[in-house]
């Protein structure tokens, strides 16, 4: 099999780095984004060539390799603890058609990651009326995503509030999106999400 070419081992090789750079700055600054940490990897390496950046799964993979390695006695627990509030909290919000995404979901939540749950309604109005029912207080954000068929990314409303100790996002979406789900800008691809009995089902299959 021919070896890559000297370019390309060279193109490798800055991908990882700024993966191990961007990684770190997720573990140690609390920074959860991974395209924004993705980013601020890249400037500080002084790679400002967006092609020879590293995909975000490469990021999520160097993560969790680095969290096996110097988080074993913590990341584990605080992710059981935020999928099983994010389960709870999607129960609360059935009415919503809940999704999970993020890093709860990819298992690379930490104790200080949000809970991002993907929410599903046409009147966007309506979770602010369910939150102040519910006596939530909450802080308006918004988000921008794009959505499988959309020509191009918008910022979408929703909300963020704190429970127990554990963030939340709720990003509120169309009901359209239930089909047609937002998709990752590095490939178009559908972002992962996972309904409530998804999410159970991947915590049953856990090892304790």
């Amino acid at each position: 099999m021919p070896r890559p070419a000297p370019n390309a081992q060279r193109g490798n090789r800055g991908r990882l780095l700024i993966a191990q750079e961007a990684a770190r700055l997720i573990r140690e600054s609390g920074m959860h984004d991974i395209d924004q940490a993705r980013r601020k990897a890249a400037a500080r390496l002084g790679v400002h060539d967006e092609t020879l950046w590293p995909r975000q799964a490469l990021v999520e993979e160097v993560l969790r390799e680095q969290q096996r390695l110097f988080d074993a006695g913590s990341q584990p627990a605080a992710l059981f603890r935020h999928r099983d509030a994010a389960a709870q909290a999607m129960q609360f919000l059935q009415a919503f058609h809940p999704r999970l995404a993020g890093a709860v979901l990819a298992g690379t939540a930490d104790a200080t990651s949000p809970v991002v749950l993907h929410l599903h309604c046409d009147d966007t109005d309506a979770v602010q009326r369910f939150l102040h029912g519910q006596r939530i207080p909450a802080e308006a954000r918004s988000w921008t995503l794009q959505l499988a068929g959309h020509p191009s990314r918008q910022r979408y409303p929703g909300w963020e509030f704190a429970a127990d100790g554990i963030a939340f996002e709720l990003v509120v979406l169309p009901e359209d999106a239930l089909r047609h789900p937002p998709v990752s800008s590095d490939d178009g691809k559908p972002l992962p999400r996972a309904t409530v009995a998804q999410l159970r089902q991947l915590m049953a299959e856990e090892p304790a």
